[in-house]
């Protein structure tokens, strides 16, 4: 995980367990022949708290002789122009951040303090969202130009503080890491609160349990694509399968090469459960010599006798449009999550929302991008190309024809879920629910 030579540059929120870790890393730092830095983001959610917190970890750098790169980043404006939920604009704007900081001071290795406690809480969400992925965080994985590391990943959280308490090390207290409004402090302080009740060790069993998964999954993913190496034929955006090859392939090995097929087409973005690869393997089983699967972002996928075809397909509708009509609880489908329009006070914990004005014209439209299309953004003045706007945004050439477009019914745009909000959102009582599956 650490080599001598290596710069790892520490996540460091000012909380316990990234104190301990960048504290035990300096102490090191000889003994291990690595130089230490420390990178720092205050999203401005807590206002002149969170930028004690930014100052804390900034005056223990300097008192250390500790390389610092520190940031401040609006994750509540990020979060209120593209529509995502505020744990998500602040995951995307610190991980952007760490990458600028990596470059910044040349670290090849940035080490975030997750420890085993927040595994446990990662596999329990896993498990229950019913995601194709139940392993938990990988110790090691690759990030920016280097990696990312998780040294904690097998100490458990009393244990972090003990080392704090006896060692006299100074941190910060988020009180936000308290409420229960987030999804991951129902699961610390319920869910994983009970299990340690009736088992204290219970972290410690699940990341036992998360390793061997990953383990297992790095083998059988290995097992699963060399044994359709010679069945399957892949294109930049479509992958065709023998069938009848395919069918004597174990199932296990059956699931993780569909995995692998679908993580191709989606280019790594997870936008596929569990339920999806049920669907798809009883669909190569069925004994019908046809049938066909629509799966998320228009992705789909063929039988025709022999051969599996899996491919984009090209939207020949003029409008491909699904109209919003206001009906309590009704959901509307399109692309890879579901939309839901509604009289709310706060947008649901994990969705992304969208709030109209008053006299926003009605029935809002889904569709999907077309030629022409511009958006006027919160923060400027005049119109944007939706074209240019995808690209700035970095979203994939495959995918830039499957964001859904939100507009009223005058076809003016409102919204790009995800993406970037217009100026057009407002103060009304009805909200503008998007949930990807």
């Amino acid at each position: 995980m650490i080599k001598k030579g290596d710069h790892v540059a520490v996540a460091v929120s000012g909380g316990v367990d990234s104190m301990v870790l960048l504290s035990v890393l300096h102490k090191q730092r000889n003994r291990l022949g690595i130089t230490v830095s420390a990178i720092h983001v205050d999203h401005m959610l807590r206002g002149e708290e969170s930028y004690e917190d930014f100052r804390f970890v900034e005056s223990f750098c300097r008192k250390h002789a500790i390389s610092f790169f520190g940031r401040r980043a609006d994750a509540g404006r990020k979060a209120s122009e593209s529509g995502m939920g505020i744990q998500v604009a602040a995951r995307e704007v610190r991980y952007a951040l760490f990458r600028e900081g990596m470059e910044k001071l040349g670290a090849n290795k940035l080490a975030t303090a997750h420890h085993a406690d927040d595994q446990a809480e990662t596999v329990l969400m896993q498990l229950s969202r019913g995601g194709h992925t139940h392993s938990g965080m990988p110790a090691v994985r690759l990030f920016a130009s280097g990696m990312l590391i998780r040294p904690l990943l097998c100490v458990e959280k009393e244990e972090i503080a003990a080392y704090a308490a006896k060692h006299f090390i100074s941190y910060r207290e988020d009180p936000s890491n308290a409420k229960s409004t987030y999804t991951r402090n129902r699961y610390r302080h319920q869910l994983l609160s009970f299990l340690k009740n009736e088992n204290p060790k219970a972290a410690v069993h699940i990341g036992y349990f998360a390793q061997d998964q990953q383990e297992d999954e790095l083998f059988l993913q290995a097992m699963a694509k060399e044994k359709i190496k010679n069945m399957a034929v892949w294109k930049q955006e479509s992958v065709s399968l023998q069938i009848e090859p395919f069918r004597e392939v174990p199932l296990p090995l059956q699931r993780r090469a569909i995995h692998l097929i679908l993580n191709y087409l989606y280019h790594g973005k997870t936008a596929f459960s569990f339920l999806h690869i049920h669907h798809i393997l009883q669909l190569l089983q069925s004994t019908a010599p046809s049938g066909k699967l629509n799966l998320p972002s228009r992705l789909s996928v063929r039988k025709l006798n022999e051969q599996c075809v899996f491919a984009y397909e090209a939207d020949d509708r003029p409008n491909n449009r699904t109209d919003l009509l206001f009906a309590e609880n009704r959901l509307y489908r399109q692309g890879a999550g579901t939309f839901k329009l509604k009289e709310a006070s706060e947008c649901p914990d994990g969705a992304e929302c969208f709030r109209l004005k008053l006299n926003t014209p009605l029935p809002l439209s889904i569709r999907m991008r077309q030629d022409g299309d511009r958006i006027q953004l919160k923060g400027m003045s005049g119109s944007k190309k939706l074209a240019r706007l995808l690209i700035d945004e970095k979203i994939p050439l495959a995918f830039r024809d499957r964001v859904p477009v939100v507009t009223d019914a005058d076809g003016t745009i409102l919204w790009i879920p995800g993406i970037r909000k217009s100026l057009h959102e407002g103060d009304g009582p009805l909200l503008l629910i998007y949930e990807k599956e």
